[in-house]
């Protein structure tokens, strides 16, 4: 049996308005294990007076490991002048995560990707991981279910090949396995150093696959996503990395940042918890 750590990501805070440090005192408090950030609220919380060397000791006392950071940057865009500025800003914004003990960035198909074949994003992402691993932290392939390329969890398994670089990491997301129409089974061909970190929610019936939103996504074991077949080919790959907390809730009815945080944890722990153990 496979052990686990469980992280939030502070997407699932939004409705509270938190400063970044309310954040991550929330995920301590819940008792989670991890914390994703967002890049724009680190960058808002220096813009007010903040300083990285504070933000960092404050992130180290309470015990928390910064497991990973939401970034936009467009780093295959189509457009050669918006992709060259796309790698100055991600080389920025890692450097700033790397003084802060990050580990990892996510990579989304942020930007217009439309008409960029796979092989030309495959060499786009060859480039952003020789930067990233220059500068002290790893980049995650991320797939979006609804961009106009990179929308399935193949298509990320082909960037990675095809980019040449060895130990690439994908983000896996059950919310846009669903949307993009990746298949569970897909997940059999990937071993657990595949995998950089797992987003974790659940999605309801209605709206339709063509009409969700990521703010319909649901607590995990709340919606229709297999969940326990899921959990388990986690297991069979030998994945022991984070499962991570991701929601775009706009309102919790009432209730408090921190009963959110803690419900969110009991829920994964109910729902992976039969396959995976809990360390």
């Amino acid at each position: 049996m496979c052990s686990y750590k469980i992280a939030l990501n502070t997407s699932t805070l939004k409705p509270f308005d938190l400063t970044i440090k309310e954040q991550i005192y929330i995920a301590q408090k819940a008792g989670y294990d991890g914390i994703e950030l967002w890049v724009k609220d680190i960058e808002d919380y220096i813009q007010k007076g903040g300083t990285v060397k504070e933000l960092k000791k404050y992130i180290d006392d309470t015990g928390i490991s910064f497991v990973n950071a939401i970034a936009f940057f467009k780093w295959s865009d189509e457009d050669e002048t918006i992709r060259k500025q796309a790698f100055i800003q991600a080389e920025q914004e890692m450097q700033l995560l790397v003084e802060l003990g990050c580990q990892a960035i996510a990579a989304p198909p942020f930007g217009n990707v439309k008409e960029v074949s796979l092989p030309t994003m495959a060499h786009h992402f060859s480039q952003l991981t020789e930067l990233a691993r220059g500068i002290g932290i790893e980049p995650y392939l991320e797939f979006w279910g609804k961009a106009k390329k990179l929308s399935k969890l193949s298509e990320a398994m082909y960037v990675v090949l095809e980019s040449g670089a060895h130990d690439v990491k994908i983000l896996i997301d059950p919310f846009h396995m669903y949307t993009g129409g990746s298949s569970l089974d897909d997940l059999k061909y990937l071993n657990a150093n595949s995998i950089g970190i797992v987003h974790v929610n659940d999605y309801p019936s209605l709206p339709t696959r063509e009409e969700i939103t990521d703010q319909d996504r649901l607590f995990p074991g709340d919606g229709i996503f297999h969940t326990e077949e899921f959990s388990k080919l986690l297991t069979q790959i030998g994945y022991n990395g984070y499962l991570s907390l991701e929601l775009f809730t706009k309102n919790y009815r009432g209730k408090s940042a921190l009963d959110v945080a803690a419900y969110g944890l009991k829920k994964i722990e109910g729902t992976y918890g039969q396959s995976i153990g809990r360390k």
